[in-house]
This record gives C-alpha cells, structure tokens and sequence, in this order.
C-alpha cells in the first residue's frame, strides 16, 4: 500500500511540475532587466489583449504605461516557444502541444515597436541550450518586422541548437508581426 501511495506522489508531482508548468511573467532576470531599461515597478505593464486570428496562448505582450524618458522599453513580450523532443518532430509544433520541449523567453520593443533585447530565462528543452547566449541573441536588436529573418542568412546557425535557432527565430518574427498589427 506504501508503495503505491508513493508512486501516487510521485505522478502527481510530475505532472505538476512538467506538464501544467505556466510561464513565469514576474520572473525575476526579467524585472531586472526591466529596470535596466528604464521600468521599476510591474505596475507600469498593462496587458494588451490579442485576440482572434492574430492571438496566441503561449505568452502575453505589455504596453509599458510610465510616461518616464527614461523608460527605453515600451512593449514587452513575455511567453514561451515550442521545440522538438530529442529524436526530431513527426509533426507541426503548436503552442497548445505538450508532446514538445519547450523554454521561456521576453523580447523588450521599444516606441516603434523594433526589437531592443531578447532573452531567454528558462530553457527546459534537452538539446540546443545554446541559443541563450547573450551574443547570439544580440542578433535580434533592431528587428522591426520590415524583413524577413532567415537563419544562415541573417540569423546565425547553431550547430546542435538547429530546432531550438529556428524555433526562437521564426518566434520572434511573428510576435513582432503581432504587435505591429495591433494598437
């Protein structure tokens, strides 16, 4: 009886810590940075709501509502990015699929709505840890949406971290389209 008790625990906390993990949106490498750019407190963030065809469910975006100058961040994205399993994908990734990888990231835009940082806080996919290199990441500072972001072409490769560079990439292109095409 002991046994299956404990086997009982063990599944239930599994599936509380893998499979119902939500992204964290007060993490605290992104308060951090937010003060560096300018925001102090979480009450200056005012969700925006996406909706309909433009929306998603794996993150949210925030309009920084401090009027401050010295505030140089003014949309903030906070979610999260599907990646494959080690073995490759059978299939398209959504971001409802539990059958994937996955790790949390922010991108701060600033006033025209162009990428002024990406970083990724919480990688839990096994393979590909690489793409959270503060130098790497460096390559989406001033994306604005106006072109496309190609890997080997604009956006390095990663031997190793090939799902996670075009995961991350193909991300941050289409949350940019996102807050471009609302307010």
């Amino acid at each position: 009886m002991l046994r299956y008790l404990i086997l009982i625990c063990f599944i239930a906390f599994n599936l509380n810590a893998f499979a119902f993990y939500n992204v964290d949106y007060q993490n605290k490498r992104l308060v951090n940075n937010l003060k560096k750019f300018g925001v102090h407190e979480l009450s200056n963030l005012e969700e925006i709501e996406v909706t309909g065809e433009t929306g998603f469910k794996s993150g949210k975006i925030y309009k920084v509502t401090d009027n401050a100058e010295s505030a140089r961040v003014k949309y903030i994205f906070v979610g999260r990015v599907n990646s494959c399993r080690t073995g490759g994908c059978d299939e398209a990734l959504s971001e409802e699929s539990m059958e994937s990888e996955y790790f949390d990231y922010f991108i701060f835009f600033d006033n025209n709505k162009s990428v002024k940082l990406v970083e990724v806080f919480n990688y839990q996919a096994t393979h590909g840890y690489e793409v959270t290199a503060k130098g790497w990441l460096k390559q989406f500072v001033g994306f604005s949406g106006n072109d496309s972001l190609i890997v080997n072409k604009n956006i390095d490769g990663i031997s190793g971290a090939t799902i996670s560079v075009h995961a991350l990439t193909l991300d941050v292109q289409e949350k940019t389209r996102i807050l471009k095409s609302i307010e």
